[in-house]
């Protein structure tokens, strides 16, 4: 078994038929080294897997399979797509947002189309040369089905607008020349410079302010030496922000207006009470009104609006206009509170992504210069200041601090971080000035890893989210030819064309598909960003199930259970004083692990003075002069190799035999010492009902020792990786099985368990890529904590399914008996609706919970 995890990567291949793309299909899977393989004719998308290190050989050989199958086939490299991402707000639901990325993925030549509701984003991809075409055809088709719909495009929004405060000019001529030669500096934009009010304002890329800025003021100071330049403002101003709190202030203005309306229609009679109940519909419905004339414009019946409009209509029609403008009144409420509780779960999503950082100061040519961090390169020196984010991974060359973590661990415990120490991206400095040498580009950063999860937890939906897609499709078309039936039986039946008008109606408005379609994938998006926020990340809702349903835990032992930190357990010998002095004189320069353990273990004082002749013996141990005496402390053919009598220890764990001047004087025991949460890790899993078993490439006496400390239900010692895996399989047998390692070698058996748990704050990049959800904090605890919530986020969505159906299919069998009025229907609707997001809104206080 490859140590490497395998990775899905993807070709276009062009076939002229479905049963050429088969034919190309099969041959590809012949390839030895290849998994997955599946060639999409209508996507034109080859996918496969293979371990990253043979990608390069395994691309050609493709390539060559498909020439020979297939000789018209043509084959681009996925380097030659590329993918956009844009932000798009202004769709009015989740229903909305599904039949638009329906529509987007009925473009030619788009792939992989992502929009999501919650997050309000848009992703595809596409060949390079399609870009243009493409992005044309994704707006006109928002413009025309979405009117209000509003797309960004998030490269183009990495430019800010820079604001400064610019005095002392001369005079207006001398501000239009300064303004032009201002406008000369590479990449800036958007230059005005405003002599009355002694304002400059332009436009950058965020990664060229800082420099831009020095050559803005370098121009300044040429052109007019007495000028004062001051920032302004370094923000770009959050208009859409500012715009959703102005809707929302005139959406509760048309509330008020309009309740007060239709209390006056409740209270008077006569024309006035017409009169009232018409304005009031008017004003809380003028807007649902057009957007159902819209949708059907488009061909799109099959919307709350289209059915909102029509019920009331009837009910004006059957001159019921009391009941028209409550409906509509009690309908725009619980849209109200609906977007509110939807807005509420955004932000608290996006409070995750305030990791990011914003700036990174680097030391160029001796001065500390504000960048972009993605501009920063390993190697280079970054400084964090009091308040300050780390802006990337990296080592502390100079200076010292607490670090907050709780934006990546969910602890609030602060970290004491010192000289040679790792800090990760995210962590903000509470406290001392940190010099940071950068390890890893910002691109490979903690903070950029967590970013990406967090922002594509969503790209793989559930399958309850993918049932309900289905359901409402078809439920939606179904109800409203039941409503139609209805009309028609009750009118044949005797009870009169207007009573079959108004069951009809009151049918059209329970079956508003809302409170499924947002509930479910709500319910998702806020249990994976509770998670998020404790510092368990899910890479996709379509990971869920599986976890909620694991009934075996297989945890690797070090790393995982263990800390890592090496402490003497016994001292066999009869003088243990002497033994644990003369092995911590013997290890006094060394940092391995080993050595360190034993120097903790000894509480007196070894001085530098007393030392000499230290030598490293290469694969035996190590020999020192002290005090005198000639030490020797290492394995035991260090004492066979210098004709030293030993008696061999029988104990498990790392055994350091110590001798003086020739003579055997005892052996350490020392053993990697166990988290503090591992029993608590294994605790909670059997009090939930799960199996633990332990892997370890450590002897089987080691590792039975650990299994018996911590209570496992098994544990197997002397597994290599490919042990391993065979061993995590044999488990499977026997249920759903998730797999708990941190290593390089621990990603084979993590991409081969129904689920992989990677340690991700030490864990290595092979192991996060590897696994399905990832433990930033390495706290072996939160194992239990990620199935309880994925359990937990499997019922509240249960919930809303059983919730929501059930009271829709109770009221419409109460409208078509006509016992179910209008009022009723609306509970159905937007009532179902708000109790739904908010039953889902619940899995955000994962967050809050121990």
């Amino acid at each position: 078994m490859s140590e490497h995890a395998l990775r899905t990567y993807k070709l276009d291949v062009t076939t002229d038929c479905a049963d050429c793309a088969a034919k190309v299909e099969r041959a590809v899977a012949g390839i030895e080294g290849l998994d997955n393989v599946s060639l999409s004719f209508m996507s034109h998308t080859l996918r496969y897997d293979c371990d990253p290190s043979q990608q390069k050989e395994m691309k050609a050989k493709i390539k060559d399979v498909i020439m020979d199958v297939e000789p018209e086939a043509e084959i681009r490299d996925e380097e030659e797509n590329i993918t956009r991402k844009f932000a798009i707000t202004g769709i009015d639901c989740q229903d909305c947002a599904d039949k638009l990325e329906e529509s987007f993925r009925k473009i030619e030549g788009i792939q992989d189309v992502k929009l999501s509701f919650l997050k309000e984003s848009l992703s595809y991809t596409c060949r390079k040369d399609d870009d243009a075409r493409i992005e044309k055809e994704v707006r006109s088709i928002a413009a025309s089905e979405e009117p209000d719909a509003r797309i960004v495009d998030q490269a183009k929004e990495q430019k800010k607008i820079y604001v400064f405060s610019i005095t002392d000019i001369d005079c207006a001529d001398c501000a239009a020349k300064l303004e032009k030669k201002i406008a000369e500096i590479d990449d800036i934009s958007d230059v005005a410079l405003d002599f009355m009010n002694c304002r400059l304002s332009y436009s950058a890329d965020v990664k060229d302010a800082s420099r831009i800025e020095r050559e803005m003021r370098a121009v300044v100071a040429r052109n007019e030496p007495d000028a004062k330049v001051s920032v302004l403002n370094e923000k770009k101003e959050e208009k859409a922000e500012e715009e959703e709190e102005e809707d929302s202030r005139k959406m509760l203005i048309r509330l008020i207006i309009g309740a007060i309306l239709f209390v006056l229609s409740l209270v008077t009679h006569g024309a006035f009470a017409v009169v009232s109940g018409l304005a009031s519909y008017l004003v809380l419905g003028y807007d649902v009104i057009l957007k159902a004339f819209r949708g059907i414009g488009h061909g799109q019946i099959f919307d709350e609006h289209f059915l909102m409009t029509v019920a009331t209509f009837a009910a004006i029609y059957l001159r019921d206009f009391k009941e028209a403008a409550g409906v509509m009144l009690f309908y725009q409420i619980g849209e109200y509170f609906q977007d509110m509780a939807v807005d509420h779960s955004r932000k608290s999503i996006g409070s995750l992504m305030a990791i990011r950082p914003d700036y990174a100061m680097v030391k160029q040519d001796g001065e500390w210069v504000k960048v972009d961090p993605s501009a920063v390169n390993p190697g280079d020196i970054v400084q964090v200041k009091p308040g300050e984010k780390v802006p990337l991974d990296g080592v502390v060359v100079a200076g010292a601090a607490s670090l907050n973590t709780a934006s990546l661990t969910g602890e609030s415990k602060p970290v004491d971080v010192d000289v040679n120490d790792n800090v990760l991206s995210g962590s903000i400095n509470e406290n001392g000035v940190l010099e940071i040498k950068v390890t890893k580009a910002y691109g490979d950063s903690t903070v950029a890893k967590i970013l990406d999860l967090v922002e594509n937890s969503d790209a793989h939906k559930a399958k309850a989210e993918n049932f309900i897609t289905k359901f409402s499709r078809i439920y939606t078309p179904a109800v409203v030819l039941a409503a139609v039936v209805t009309a028609i039986v009750v009118s044949l039946m005797g009870y009169g064309v207007q009573e079959g008008i108004y069951r009809a109606c009151t049918f059209l408005v329970i079956s508003c598909p809302c409170a499924l379609v947002i509930s479910i994938p709500l319910s998702f998006f806020g249990g994976i960003g509770g998670l998020s926020s404790r510092g368990v990340l899910v890479k996709g809702a379509n990971l869920i199930e599986a976890l909620a349903k694991t009934e075996n835990v297989v945890m690797d032992k070090t790393g995982t259970l263990t800390s890592g930190v090496f402490a003497v357990e016994k001292i066999v010998g009869e003088n243990p004083d002497e033994i644990l002095e003369s092995a911590s004189a013997v290890e006094y320069y060394s940092n391995h692990p080993i050595a360190k353990g034993i120097k903790a273990g000894f509480k007196g004082t070894i001085s530098e003075s007393d030392l000499s002749n230290v030598n490293e013996i290469a694969g035996r141990g190590l020999a020192v002069d002290y005090k005198g005496y000639h030490l020797l402390a290492g394995n035991g053919r260090l004492m066979k190799d210098n004709g030293i009598a030993f008696e061999e220890v029988n104990e498990p764990g790392t055994l350091v035999y110590v001798a003086k001047d020739g003579n055997y004087l005892g052996a350490l025991v020392l053993r990697d010492q166990l988290k503090p949460t591992a029993r608590q890790a294994v605790s909670d899993l059997h009090a939930m009902g799960r199996k633990v078993m332990i892997v370890s490439g450590d002897n089987q006496a080691i590792t039975d020792l650990a299994g018996k400390e911590l209570g496992v239900d098994a544990a197997y010692g002397a597994c290599m990786p490919a042990d391993k895996v065979e061993r995590v399989q044999a488990i499977h047998n026997q249920g759903v099985t998730a797999f708990v390692g941190d290593g390089v070698n621990d990603a084979p058996v993590l991409a081969a368990a129904d689920t992989g748990i990677a340690m991700g704050a030490l864990g290595s990049d092979a192991a996060i890529e590897a696994a399905d959800v990832v433990i930033m904090d390495d706290d072996p605890a939160k194992v239990s904590l990620a199935i309880s919530a994925a359990r937990r986020i499997l019922r509240v969505s249960n919930e809303n399914i059983v919730f929501a159906i059930v009271v829709k299919l109770v009221c419409l069998v109460l409208g078509a008996l006509g016992i179910a009025n209008m009022w009723l229907a609306i509970f159905a609707d937007t009532g179902v609706a708000m109790l739904s997001v908010l039953n889902s809104l619940r899995l955000l206080r994962i967050a809050r919970k121990a």
